[in-house]
């Protein structure tokens, strides 16, 4: 009846995997936008370091993390893998189900493992800021805190209704010294642009990266950093996987089925690409992505060429999109309201290597409240997909007369997002499900390539 399985820091990984060195198919090359022709190094540099670039475009398997790195995620990792016993119970299932935490971080989520890493390439490189964008907060706040610990200047612009939603989140990017401001903003191009077609504009992710990217563009001495989507990102959050390989030989259990909450794909590849190089080796392994209704960009999303911002600013990238000029609703799970899902996933997707589920909101936060009253962590509203499609994996074995080893990834705590649970309890909290109109209104908007 164990029930947490910790590592000593002397296990933590030292390397990042790279799936990219053993996928069937490789995603497609990134396109410039003018040229529509794959875009090299050089055509990066103003926006990210040498040494992100490099791990970009690698195909080695396996990617050194530097010791400077690993000294600060000496700070909450390794992170506790945990047997769900009480959550079994209250569902009354006979399946096993376990879950890797990482609201364990002082972010309080699995983003400071790629911020720490692109901070510390930052500095190494000379740089003096930072601009990024965020959803919900969990990346904003985590690049703040790498900011601070490595003495860089950090610019966040922050998706206008979550900038509303969660005042204490964008509080805690201050604590660590960010500036932080509700997108769009006049600061910009980008942002003007939207603000004038739409002066009441909530914002969203697309449009957030468009004015980060542009004032990276812009400073010679800022670069701009990205916390999902991007290949050096998801290689970074492999460091979770790889501690749950470990953790899951100490239980003597193995995963049939791996489950996470998937936006733009960090936390998703972070627990599911150690899996997938075993499963890619013959391993029987079933792995799952679960999106919000409002945003279900792998289970509704086409897979084409598209903008990552919504002004087209960034490179062409091959990838399930909803359009760039996508607005979703604005639903509690931030970090889960971007049109495109990285690219590397993307593929692993039209491969048929893993499945996508979308769940209403509503049903996540009955799944959230469950697991808060059993287990006794507040997930995140991210992380709430991963824990309601755990338990639907659950029943759906309990029904077919199975028994099953169910792992989620538990990607962060919702501590700063208690207003949402607040309208879940009360009634007020409202569903949201993409409609086929705006669908093909959104995706009218794909570029031709």
């Amino acid at each position: 009846m164990q029930t947490k399985y910790i590592l000593d820091e002397k296990d933590i990984p030292k390397k990042w995997y790279n799936i990219l060195s053993e996928m069937p198919n490789k995603p497609h090359p990134p396109l410039h936008p003018g040229t529509i022709k794959p875009i090299g190094p050089e055509d990066l540099a103003p926006l990210f370091p040498m040494a992100l670039i490099e791990q970009e475009v690698s195909l080695e398997k396996y990617i050194d993390i530097p010791e400077e790195v690993l000294n600060i995620l000496t700070m909450w990792r390794p992170t506790p893998l945990y047997r769900a016993h009480r959550l079994e119970k209250a569902i009354g299932t006979k399946s096993k189900i376990y879950y890797k935490y990482e609201g364990t971080s002082p972010a309080g989520s699995h983003k400071p493992n790629t911020a720490v890493a692109q901070a510390y390439y930052n500095k190494k490189e000379g740089v003096k800021k930072l601009s990024t964008e965020t959803g919900a907060g969990q990346w904003g706040s985590s690049l703040a805190l790498a900011g601070s610990l490595f003495g860089l200047e950090v610019k966040v612009y922050m998706v206008k209704v979550s900038y509303e939603q969660k005042p204490y989140r964008r509080a805690l990017m201050e604590a660590w010294g960010a500036n932080v401001v509700p997108s769009p903003t006049t600061e910009t191009q980008a942002g003007r642009s939207i603000l004038e077609k739409d002066p009441n504009s909530q914002g969203s992710l697309g449009i957030a990266i468009s004015e980060a990217v542009e004032v990276a563009a812009q400073n010679a001495d800022t670069k701009y950093s990205l916390g999902s989507v991007l290949n050096h990102v998801l290689h970074h959050q492999t460091i979770i996987g790889e501690e749950c390989i470990k953790q899951m030989q100490m239980t003597g259990d193995y995963p049939d089925v791996v489950i996470a909450s998937a936006g733009g794909g960090s936390n998703f590849a972070g627990i599911a690409f150690p899996f997938l190089r075993e499963k890619i080796a013959g391993k029987n392994i079933k792995i799952v992505a679960v999106e919000p209704t409002a945003c279900p960009t792998l289970t509704k999303g086409e897979f084409s060429y598209d903008f990552g911002d919504t002004v087209g600013l960034t490179p062409l990238v091959k990838m399930y999109t909803l359009g760039h000029d996508f607005m979703p609703p604005g639903i509690h799970a931030g970090g889960l309201r971007y049109h495109g899902m990285a690219p590397i996933v993307s593929q692993l997707y039209h491969d048929s290597l893993i499945e996508a589920l979308s769940l209403e909101q509503a049903k996540i936060f009955e799944g959230a409240s469950i697991f808060a009253k059993n287990e006794g962590i507040i997930p995140a509203p991210e992380s709430a997909h991963a824990v309601q499609g755990a338990i639907e994996e659950a029943k759906k074995a309990d029904e077919e007369g199975k028994t099953k080893t169910i792992l989620f990834n538990l990607s962060g705590h919702g501590h700063f997002d208690m207003s949402a649970y607040t309208q879940y309890f009360s009634g007020k909290l409202e569903d949201s499900t993409l409609s086929e109109i705006k669908l093909k209104e959104s995706l009218s908007s794909l570029p031709v390539v």
